[in-house]
């Protein structure tokens, strides 16, 4: 009783929430080894192991999911480079240039994170339809125009993520750059980049999350089939909104799919994510 008082409580706690965490992932990895197509089926987790839905997929007869899944990596992977190198930019001039209105743009910049994406959903839809009007290429259903999007949505958060990290490496090494010869670009690229990497990571990490599997943003500005992400292709199939019947065992395997990048992107940076998501918290 004193060792459960003391400890045990504790590891109690701790196995609840790895079932609750554990037991979504197990439920929709049973629907998609279900062959018969519904989520009902899944209760009695793998009663039935079927790779039938798999084989849907990359067979890609009735669903390009493969080009969907092109699509997605595409937009994922360029939003997180664009991402990444415009709010480093940002960043290091708000943290080490002092100029008017730069408090004010900090908290202008956090004031606007505030509002979710979905309130500018209307306005996105007006600006990219107006602006495919005289640039096509990056106007409404094209890859271009989600991917600028997706860069105005996530600028601001990461910017001030890594403002603050810039904030906690000491301005002396700046300075002792600066009798060796540098200048700013130097000394942006020579000390202060390779002393924010596990900051970066953790935004490159974020990014690469956010966009892979954003739905409602991609499914206002990617209409052709053949252009959609695969969040918003699987959502169309698992509805029926595609013009076929409902299929949530596609859905699911789809799903579980979707999420292998993620993971592996996860796991390849993830002695850097605890780190760099504190550091910058404490000067």
């Amino acid at each position: 009783m004193r060792w459960f008082l003391q400890t045990g409580w504790r590891h109690l706690i701790a196995w609840v929430m790895i079932v609750v965490v554990l037991l979504p992932i197990a439920w929709i990895l049973s629907a998609s080894l279900s062959a018969n197509g519904t989520l009902t089926g899944s209760n009695e987790l793998f009663r039935s192991i079927s790779l039938e839905n798999y084989a849907d997929l990359f067979a890609g007869e009735r669903i390009p999911f493969l080009r969907w899944m092109g699509n997605t990596l595409l937009v994922s992977g360029v939003s997180t480079i664009g991402t990444v190198a415009v709010s480093c930019l940002a960043a290091y001039a708000f943290a080490r240039f002092r100029f008017r209105g730069r408090r004010e743009g900090l908290a202008a910049i956090l004031l606007i994170q505030l509002f979710p994406a979905v309130l500018g959903l209307v306005a996105l839809f007006l600006l990219l339809d107006w602006i495919g009007d005289i640039f096509p290429a990056i106007g409404l259903d094209t890859h271009a125009g989600l991917i600028l999007v997706y860069l105005g949505g996530s600028l601001g958060v990461m910017t001030w993520l890594i403002t603050g990290n810039f904030n906690a490496i000491p301005r002396e090494l700046d300075e002792a750059a600066r009798i060796d010869g540098a200048g700013h670009f130097r000394i942006f690229i020579s000390v202060i980049l390779p002393l924010a990497a596990p900051m970066i990571i953790v935004v490159a990490v974020l990014t690469f999350m956010l966009s892979v599997g954003e739905y409602a943003i991609g499914s206002v500005v990617l209409n052709d089939r053949d252009m959609l992400t695969a969040a918003v292709g699987l959502t169309d199939v698992a509805t029926g909104t595609d013009g076929r019947n409902t299929n949530w065992g596609l859905f699911a395997a789809g799903a579980c799919i979707l999420a292998t990048p993620v993971l592996v992107v996860f796991f390849a940076a993830q002695r850097w994510i605890v780190g760099g998501l504190t550091s910058g918290s404490v000067k």
